[in-house]
């Protein structure tokens, strides 16, 4: 399977629309990533796709004087 990046360039394509109007939301393409998680996994991390797991950890990361 090729390079999504390049599969893209090919056809001239760009993962975000080039002419873009504030205050709209974008989502890229995302390319197809044969790597998932087991069933378990998944249902664990609300995602079977580890490139989606962005776990939330609040204050916990940024350190805020209140931890």
């Amino acid at each position: 399977m090729e390079n999504f990046e390049s599969v893209l360039a090919s056809y001239g394509i760009s993962p975000l629309p080039s002419d873009t109007t504030e205050a709209m939301a974008y989502v890229p393409f995302q390319p197809y990533n044969p790597s998932i998680y087991s069933p378990v996994q998944g249902l664990e991390a609300g995602t079977m796709f580890p490139s989606l797991d962005k776990p939330f950890y609040g204050s916990k990361c940024g350190g805020d004087k209140y931890d």
